[in-house]
């Protein structure tokens, strides 16, 4: 045998050592991973890629584009295309069909003597349950961020009470008017309860280090709604607001303290925002669908133009500079129903009044 002969079999020798190292090491490998060629061809995958992807021999010299489990893959054919064209790495963090999270890690193959890029290897980390704890964070972080905000606007309203209260007071005891002074005193005494039961329950929440909106029990809406009314009469009486009630369903599973913030935003918004000299009119409903129950709160307010009703719900956003407010209630409202897996939809025309319905989703 020439030398050249003998060299060319030890090169050959060296090829196949190291395609079996290298079919080894998929064989064996606990990762996902793919080879795909510069023709997008399928050239071999791990055990575990055959396990989440349901490959088989048969996809071997397959295109990837003919292999749906991959080509359905968000990004996957664009993502190895990029690879191949720039030599650089991409990572990428997809859903699978079948609801799993991975992170998808691409890298070159370059043939080195000839420095061109030969195709891809594709590693697949499964970090499912990384997503979920990511989520949880930001639903805590969410939860807790409305619950700041309750905090501060749920006071708003019973402080404002006592301070009318107390200068109602005051000119009671100049007029020596003792039968109003004993109302007054007793009216007052009554929000100061009202008070302190919301620290009570706020303070629990916080002994128990859970988020607000974790705090689902069964509530009877009748008597919340009853709570709010009492919290907003002097707004009531002052506006002769007509409250009307409909309610298909007067029982839930929803925290107590976020519906009575619900009905009380909703509802002080609709007195706030009737025109002057024309009487609130509100009409509340419940009625039960397949997955919610839905809570619809309609007024016969100013109303709110269409381009600017994607905006309510923005926190710190005032459509009514001159109307007194903060722009947080409707932001919180939101919120506390998006953080349980409701939604809020609104319909409202200019000075035709507005209607929200709350989906609360049902246990």
């Amino acid at each position: 045998m020439d030398k050249k002969a003998v060299v060319e079999e030890k090169e050959i020798k060296k090829l196949l050592d190291l395609n079996e190292e290298l079919e080894n090491y998929f064989r064996n490998t606990i990762i996902p991973q793919l080879f795909v060629d510069a023709d997008l061809i399928l050239r071999k995958f791990s055990p575990p890629a055959n396990m989440h992807f349901k490959l088989t021999a048969v996809d071997i010299g397959k295109s990837i584009q003919d292999i749906p489990q991959l080509s359905n893959l968000p990004e996957f054919i664009d993502s190895i295309s990029q690879v191949i064209a720039t030599n650089d790495d991409v990572e990428r963090e997809i859903q699978t069909p079948d609801k799993r999270w991975f992170q998808m890690n691409l890298l070159p193959y370059i043939i080195k003597k000839q420095g061109i890029t030969n195709g891809a290897v594709i590693t697949f980390v499964d970090i499912t349950e990384r997503i979920a704890d990511k989520q949880v964070i930001e639903k805590i972080n969410a939860d807790h961020e409305t619950f700041i905000y309750s905090v501060s606007h749920d006071f708003r309203g019973p402080l404002t009470n006592l301070v009318l209260l107390i200068d109602l007071l005051k000119a009671a005891v100049n007029k020596k008017d003792e039968q109003e002074i004993a109302q007054l005193l007793e009216t007052m005494d009554r929000s100061a309860r009202s008070m302190k039961t919301m620290i009570s329950e706020l303070t629990d929440i916080i002994k128990i280090g859970a988020a607000p909106g974790d705090q689902s029990e069964r509530v009877n809406l009748e008597q919340i709604l009853e709570e709010v009314k009492f919290t907003l009469k002097n707004q009531i009486y002052q506006s002769h607001a007509k409250i009307t009630t409909h309610f298909q369903v007067t029982e839930l599973t929803f925290s107590k303290k976020n519906l009575r913030s619900i009905l009380y935003n909703l509802l002080s918004n609709a007195i706030k925002f009737t025109p002057e000299g024309k009487t609130p009119e509100i009409f509340i409903k419940t009625e039960k669908q397949e997955a919610y129950t839905l809570l619809s709160v309609k007024d016969n307010g100013v109303g709110i133009e269409t381009e600017k009703q994607k905006d309510i719900f923005s926190i710190f956003k005032r459509l009514q500079p001159q109307i007194e407010g903060t722009g947080v209630g409707l932001f919180i409202v939101d919120k506390m129903v998006t953080n349980q897996g409701g939604k809020i939809e609104v319909e409202s025309l200019v000075n035709g009044g507005t209607t929200f319905t709350i989906y609360l989703k049902n246990e």
